[in-house]
C-alpha cells in the first residue's frame, strides 16, 4: 500500500483550525489534511464533534476525519474561547460551518478573529447563503439537494424528484470550499492578507448543476428529469441495460453519441446485426430515437446473455463507450483500486474500514490516507507546539474543564 500512496506535502506548513462537525465542513478540511496541512480539530471535551457519536459505530467519523489532529475544548468558558482565538492567532486558516449566528454569538466571528490576524483565511459553510430568504435556515445534505435543484433533475421522467445517492450538498459543497481556500492561500503569497470566504451549500448545487441550464437556456422551460439520461441530449440506444444474473445492479451502461456516427454500426457488428447496417430505419440518430423501444429491445437480447463486466469488456473494446453498474461491495474489492492505491485501508483504534482516498495522484501516488483522530489525542501537542503552553499549564487547563 506504501508503494503506491504518498504524502503530497502541497499545504506542508499551513496550520488549519477546524471547528467543523458533520460532513460538509469536515470534507473541506479533510481535504486540506491529505495536502499536507496540519489540520487541528476544535472538539467539545464531552463527547467530541457530533459526528463522532451520531451512530453506533465510529465509521462515519472515520469517512470525513483522516489525517486529522484533535484537541479539547470548553467554547462555553471563557478561557476556552481564549484558547482558540490565541490559536487563530497562528493559525492560516480558520473553517467553520455552526449553525447561523452561533460562531458569532461565541465571539469568534470573523470580524474579531481578522483584527487578531488580518493574514488568517477565514471560511465558513452554511446551509443558505447571506441575504437569502432562508438565511437562518438549519440545511442538511438533503435538504441542500431539494432547494439547489438537484432534485428536481433526478429521477424518471414521469416520476416523483429523488435524491442521487453521493452527497453532493454535504461533500461537494466541501471540495469547492477547499478550492477557495488554496486559491486564497496562493493569492496571500502575494498581497500579505487573508480573506473572508463563505459558501452555502443551496448555492454550491446549483454549480454542480448547470447541465440544467444549458437545457433551459435552448428550451425556455425547467430542466426535466430524464431517467438514466442526460440532460445534454438523448440519442439511442444510450441507457441502462440489463444484463445476465438478473441481480439489482446487473446491468450495464451504453452511450452511443450523435457526434461519433461509428457508434451505432460497431455496436450492430458486436450484438451480431450487421444486416441493420446503412438500414434507413434506424441509420439516422433522429430515426432511432423515434424506434427507441425497439433499439433498446435489441440491444437488450445481447446484453442479457453476458454478464456485465463482460459486457463492458466487450462493448468497450468494441469502440463504444459503456459502463458496468458496479456496486460498493464490488469497487472495495476490486483489487486494482488498492494496487493503485485509490482504496485504503483505514485504522481507527480497534477499527478497520476500506475507503478511497483522494482521486489526484502526484507524481504517481495518491495521497495516504491516516487515521482519524481519538478525541483530545493532540491536546499536549498542539498546544504546547501552537501556543507555547507547558505541560502543568496543560494539566491544569484538564482540571478546570476547560480542555
Amino acid at each position: 500500500m506504501d508503494a503506491v500512496a504518498a504524502s503530497p506535502n502541497c499545504l506542508s506548513g499551513v496550520r488549519v483550525l477546524d471547528l467543523t462537525q458533520w460532513e460538509a465542513g469536515p470534507s473541506c478540511t479533510e481535504a486540506l489534511a491529505l495536502m499536507g496541512a496540519e489540520v487541528v480539530k476544535v472538539e467539545n471535551p464531552k463527547g467530541g464533534e457530533a459526528g463522532r457519536t451520531a451512530f453506533s459505530d465510529p465509521f462515519y467519523f472515520m469517512a470525513y476525519n483522516a489525517n486529522k489532529k484533535s484537541v479539547t475544548v470548553n467554547l462555553k468558558s471563557e478561557r476556552g474561547r481564549d484558547l482558540v482565538k490565541e490559536m487563530a492567532k497562528v493559525a492560516d486558516v480558520f473553517v467553520e460551518n455552526f449553525a447561523p449566528g452561533a460562531i458569532e454569538r461565541l465571539g469568534l466571528g470573523y470580524e474579531a478573529l481578522h483584527a487578531l490576524n488580518p493574514r488568517l483565511v477565514y471560511a465558513q459553510i452554511k446551509g443558505f447563503g447571506e441575504g437569502s430568504p432562508y438565511e437562518k435556515n438549519l440545511a442538511f445534505d438533503m435538504i441542500a439537494q431539494a432547494c439547489g435543484g438537484v432534485m428536481s433533475i433526478t429521477g424518471e421522467p414521469e416520476g416523483r424528484p429523488l435524491k442521487p445517492g453521493p452527497t453532493l450538498g454535504d461533500t461537494g459543497t466541501g471540495m469547492l470550499m477547499a478550492f477557495g481556500i488554496a486559491s486564497a492561500l496562493f493569492e496571500r503569497e502575494r498581497t500579505g492578507k487573508g480573506r473572508r470566504l463563505s459558501l452555502a451549500m443551496q448555492d454550491a448545487m446549483l454549480n454542480y448543476t448547470r447541465t440544467a441550464y444549458i437545457y433551459q437556456a435552448r428550451t425556455g422551460k425547467p430542466a426535466p428529469r430524464n431517467g438514466v439520461k442526460s440532460l445534454g441530449g438523448a440519442n439511442a440506444p444510450s441507457g441502462i441495460y440489463p444484463c445476465k444474473g438478473g441481480g439489482p445492479n446487473d446491468y450495464v451502461y451504453i452511450n452511443t453519441s450523435r457526434n461519433n456516427p461509428e457508434h451505432w454500426p460497431r455496436l450492430l457488428k458486436l450484438i451480431g446485426r450487421e444486416d441493420l447496417i446503412g438500414d434507413p430505419r434506424f441509420d439516422r440518430a433522429e430515426a432511432r430515437i423515434e424506434r427507441m423501444a425497439e433499439v433498446d429491445e435489441m440491444v437488450s437480447n445481447w446484453t442479457r446473455r453476458h454478464e456485465k463486466k463482460e459486457a463492458m469488456e466487450r462493448i468497450g473494446a468494441a469502440g463504444v463507450p459503456a459502463g458496468a453498474i458496479f456496486d460498493s461491495f464490488e469497487l472495495a474489492n476490486d483489487p486494482s483500486f488498492e494496487r493503485r492505491g485509490i482504496m485504503q485501508v483505514m485504522e481507527y483504534d480497534s477499527r478497520r474500514m476500506k475507503r478511497p482516498t483522494w482521486p489526484v495522484r502526484f507524481d504517481g501516488a495518491p495521497p495516504k490516507i491516516a487515521a482519524a483522530p481519538s478525541l483530545g489525542a493532540h491536546n499536549a501537542e498542539v498546544f504546547a507546539g501552537w501556543l507555547g503552553l507547558r505541560a502543568a499549564e496543560i494539566e491544569k487547563l484538564s482540571r478546570d474543564g476547560v480542555v
